[in-house]
């Protein structure tokens, strides 16, 4: 539950937003999305030594799924770079005819699905070989693609809007010729006042790499080009302090070895935090510029835009929190005492307070996940026991494969694919429900939606997943064979409350403050933002109230934080896991009117508005009644705790 997925933190699924949303949607054919507690714990690494078990199952993907053979991709690469070139056609007629929109929205469509299959079949074969240049390089070709059928397609949003609201509305209305295309038409004409004219699109178009330069300065500075220290351990162990090396040496049970770390670590981002800073700068001043430019009141406005979020939940969650942080002060001190310290600094943050010495193997994982999830239903239950029977999973390491978990589900008339590395652990174990929500999420969206209307938004994309893991661990809780092993479970779920929840939204808040900051005609230096985020930083963790220290030297934490070049895009971790924990517990205590809700959540795909999707399930996340849910189970964990260490004592 609490780890990075992939080896860059990141958790991938297709958008299929790309053909049909130029204007109001994403640009890329890919949106990578952090777990949700990517940014903050340490990477699980898998053993070289990790051995597959013997099992029936199948533990390998089947790709022949998609295409039989390479020469049958080659064909549909062909087939399908000749359809894109068509599909230029349609520029200057989509206000012909209702019949003549139809056919191109469908020809746009149906291209775009075509090439999302290409897509995937190339992207799979990558990730289990990376060393195979031909596999990048089919890759690479299904990227092109992609960016080719864009271009190609660029006029459609401009078209729509000069065709007119009245004159759509009232098409919609009469006829059920568009209903495929129904909401993107309502969504583009809904944000037609923030669409330019085609020469002024043209120019936020060609400015696009220049804006980006920022970001990838940052990129390249942070994983390149600064210096990272050695420092040995007491143990003898010789430490290198890259972003990989901190996240494993934080975690040390030695408390000088950890303090050494932070120690070592921070004092290089400290040397470069005037850089990082005037990279951080860019980056906000390029968001705010953009926002100006189309006409939206705010940085924060526009990034709410696409998906038509009411500003009043991003506003609710951080101010929720806020009124709340006296539950994560409980938690700090709580691991205090498990481990058995006078007082806590935030190098103290991140070891586990309790070990547990148990292995799961893939048929425990599968008849675990599948015992947990039985209060989502017997037709969720059958679904899911179909599928994972079958030939979908890359389950165990192997040479060249890439790291972490995913699940790729845009392959809309074949089924997702689950990466995974399993390594026999529970972070094993929760990674498996984690990515199988998200597979069962595609394919319930893509057996109730036409493809048009199948992909969900990132706001709602971690529901299910984080709902599986939420029944797993309450499942391993009940379950658990003495207090010590439900101790165990229980810090579990309580650490990724804070990484997901607080911290989310800690950094949440902190974006919002760096971009309101430049929108009233302030400046953005190391040490000015030392301050705005060590305010922030010590306020979450009570350090005025004696709680937690926080050393100045790690005030400079924003600057390792790469989410926020993503714009306004680390809310939504937290806003997930409150509704996956919202609905779950609507589901334990209210049954089967609440379990519809949530699987129509799932079934509804992007047919909707995702603040709509959920306000249908009861889930109104401009309300701090969401947000007060995952509180109330907090304490409710927290008692638990103290009522096992109590009878210890």
């Amino acid at each position: 539950m609490i780890k990075q997925r992939t080896s860059d933190g990141m958790n991938h699924r297709i958008t299929l937003g790309l053909a049909l949303a130029f204007a109001i949607g994403s640009t890329s054919a890919i949106t990578a999305l952090p777990t949700m507690a990517a940014i903050d714990v340490a990477e699980t690494t898998i053993s070289s030594e990790a051995k597959p078990e013997k099992t029936s199952r199948p533990t390998e993907w089947d790709l022949r799924d998609l295409y039989p053979d390479i020469a049958s991709w080659d064909a549909a690469r062909n087939d399908i770079a000749a359809r894109i070139t068509t599909l230029r056609e349609c520029k200057g007629k989509l206000d012909k005819s209702t019949a003549k929109l139809r056919e191109c929205l469908d020809n746009i469509t149906n291209s775009y699905k075509e090439l999302l299959r290409l897509y995937v079949f190339a992207y799979l074969a990558k990730d289990t070989d990376l060393g195979d240049s031909e596999f990048r390089e089919r890759a690479s070709i299904a990227q092109t693609l992609l960016t080719q059928l864009g271009e190609a397609t660029s006029y459609v949003n401009p078209e729509l809007i000069s065709i007119g609201e009245e004159r759509l509305s009232q098409v919609l209305e009469k006829s059920d010729a568009l209903k495929d295309h129904d909401f993107y038409i309502k969504n583009t004409l809904r944000q037609s006042k923030h669409i330019l004219s085609p020469k002024e699109e043209l120019i936020i178009a060609a400015s696009a790499d220049a804006l980006s330069a920022s970001s990838n300065a940052y990129e390249v500075l942070t994983n390149a080009e600064m210096p990272w220290p050695e420092i040995t351990l007491s143990d003898g162990t010789t430490a290198r302090l890259d972003a990989s090396g901190y996240s494993k040496y934080r975690t040390s049970t030695v408390r000088d070895d950890r303090k050494k770390v932070f120690k070592a670590f921070w004092d290089v981002y400290q040397n470069y935090r005037q850089t990082l800073a005037i990279t951080l700068e860019g980056q906000v001043k390029s968001q705010v510029l953009i926002a100006k430019l189309r006409g939206f009141d705010s940085a924060l406005q526009r990034a709410l835009a696409d998906d038509n979020i009411p500003e009043a939940v991003y506003r609710a969650l951080v101010s929720t929190v806020n009124e709340n942080l006296g539950s994560l002060h409980r938690l700090v001190k709580l691991r205090q005492r498990m481990l058995n310290l006078d007082e806590t600094h935030y190098y103290d943050i991140y070891p586990s307070v309790i070990s547990l010495d148990k292995s799961y193997t893939l048929e425990d994982t599968i008849d675990l996940t599948t015992a947990a999830l039985q209060p989502l239903g017997k037709d969720y239950i059958e679904t899911f026991t179909e599928a994972v029977n079958k030939n979908w999973m890359h389950v165990y390491p192997s040479p060249a494969k890439r790291s972490g978990a995913y699940v790729m589900g845009a392959a809309y008339d074949v089924h997702p694919y689950v990466l995974l590395n399993f390594d026999n652990t529970l972070e094993s174990v929760s990674t498996f429900a984690h990515e199988w929500g998200h597979a069962m999420h595609s394919l319930m969206a893509n057996h109730s939606q036409p493809f048009s209307k199948a992909d969900y938004a990132t706001f709602i994309a971690e529901i299910a997943s984080t709902a599986n893991e939420v029944l797993l661990f309450d499942y391993l809780r009940n379950n658990a064979a003495n207090d010590q092993e439900r101790l165990y479970y229980l810090f579990k779920e309580l650490s990724q409350i804070r990484g997901t929840f607080f911290r989310q939204t800690q950094f949440a808040e902190f974006e919002l403050a760096i971009h309101e900051h430049v929108e009233n005609g302030g400046a953005l230096s190391g040490d000015k933002l030392n301050v705005m985020y060590g305010d922030i930083l010590k306020r979450y963790y009570g350090h005025d109230q004696g709680i937690m220290d926080i050393d100045e030297l790690y005030t400079v934490e924003w600057a390792y934080i790469p989410h926020f070049y993503r714009n306004f895009y680390v809310y939504q971790y937290a806003t997930s896991i409150s509704a996956a924990y919202f609905l779950t517990d609507k589901i334990l205590n209210d049954g089967e009117q609440a379990q519809q809700q949530f699987l129509d959540i799932l079934r509804a795909g992007g047919s909707d508005y995702p603040h709509s999707i959920l306000l249908r399930a009861g889930v109104d996340m401009s309300s701090p009644k969401v947000y007060e849910a995952i509180i109330r189970r907090m304490n409710r964990l927290m008692d638990e705790v103290e009522t096992i260490l109590d009878k210890q004592q």
